[in-house]
């Protein structure tokens, strides 16, 4: 006869082998699914690698405009505010414009000298001229007399003497007119001058764009290439990839390029490659690398590429924004 006992111990046993085995049969589609799961992604992965080359040590660059003065002087007003969107020819600074209007008073009064000097060598030309018709008639008649014996060749002379002193003063009278018109043409550009910098004392944009770093405040005195304001293009903005020198065996200019910019995750830009610098981005540095000083340590150089949108884009992005770049070379 069999024992209770045992058959509800064997019971016991079936019944926590069953959960177990559950279980195992768990783990392994989870590891199954996971396993499945790194297969694909590995694959893709490994095969974008060969569709695409990226880097991430990328960013937005655009034309920044310094606003520099071109005469000295104090500041009066600032304008121009941070971040605001400005347009070429917009004020941004007002420079005191006392000086430069005294100047230019001072120029069109020397105009109007000069002017006057012209009008009083052009009526000394006219007298002189009408002195040389005079005594040269009366060479003439005094020639005559002195045949007939009628006056001495002292006063032939004298009468000679005279309209040879006329021709040369009307010639002096012409050098002054031309003098004259060479001082008017002279203040005429001191004038244009003046009336230059009268307007450089209104400081301008000198493209469309943004304020990005303002360092100006009324009361400051400001000299000739000096910055003021820095100005971001909104033109054209653009992408500049520091891809590694081992990246860029396939990259070509006129390449599509995927762009996905830092600030705003998810989103994908279209552009393409532009061009690839000549040289590497250590070459252009305050110091750049001489491996011929006898400590070579060979380093992977990175070399510069050109990215442009292919279509503007609908994002407010930012001189300056990190982004992550794929090129398709295949």
């Amino acid at each position: 006869m069999a024992d209770p006992k045992n058959h509800n111990h064997d019971t016991s046993a079936s019944a926590a082998t069953k959960p177990e085995n559950d279980k195992s049969w768990i783990r392994i589609a989870i590891f199954g699914i996971l396993l499945v799961v790194g297969v694909v992604w590995g694959g893709t992965k490994l095969y974008r690698s060969f569709q695409y080359v990226e880097t991430d040590n990328a960013q937005i660059e655009g034309d920044i405009y310094p606003v520099i003065p071109r005469v000295p002087g104090k500041v009066i007003e600032v304008t121009a505010k941070d971040n605001q969107a400005v347009t070429r020819g917009d004020t941004l600074i007002k420079l005191d414009p006392a000086d430069y209007q005294i100047r230019r008073d001072m120029a069109e009064a020397a105009l109007l000298n000069a002017q006057a000097s012209v009008s009083e060598a052009r009526a000394d030309i006219s007298a002189a001229g009408a002195t040389r018709i005079k005594l040269e008639a009366d060479l003439r008649r005094s020639r005559n007399l002195q045949r007939q014996d009628v006056i001495s060749q002292a006063e032939l002379d004298a009468t000679q003497a005279g309209a040879t002193a006329a021709t040369a003063k009307q010639t002096a009278a012409g050098d002054k007119y031309e003098a004259a018109k060479a001082q008017v043409k002279l203040r005429e550009a001191e004038l244009k001058n003046a009336e230059l910098q009268l307007s450089w004392a209104n400081i301008t944009a000198p493209a469309s764009g943004h304020i990005s770093r303002k360092n100006i405040q009324p009361g400051q005195y400001v000299t000739p290439g000096q910055q003021l304001i820095a100005i971001v293009g909104s033109n054209e903005l653009w992408v500049v990839a520091n891809f590694k020198e081992t990246q860029l065996e396939k990259v070509r200019p006129g390449q599509p390029v995927i762009i996905r910019v830092d600030a705003f995750p998810g989103k994908e830009f279209n552009g393409r490659v532009e061009s690839i610098s000549a040289g590497t981005g250590a070459k252009f540095t305050l110091l750049p690398p001489d491996n011929a000083s006898g400590n070579f340590v060979k380093v992977t150089q990175r070399i510069p590429v050109k990215i442009v949108f292919t279509e503007k884009p609908d994002k407010p992005l930012s001189a300056g924004m990190n982004v992550i770049v794929e090129v398709k070379v295949k």
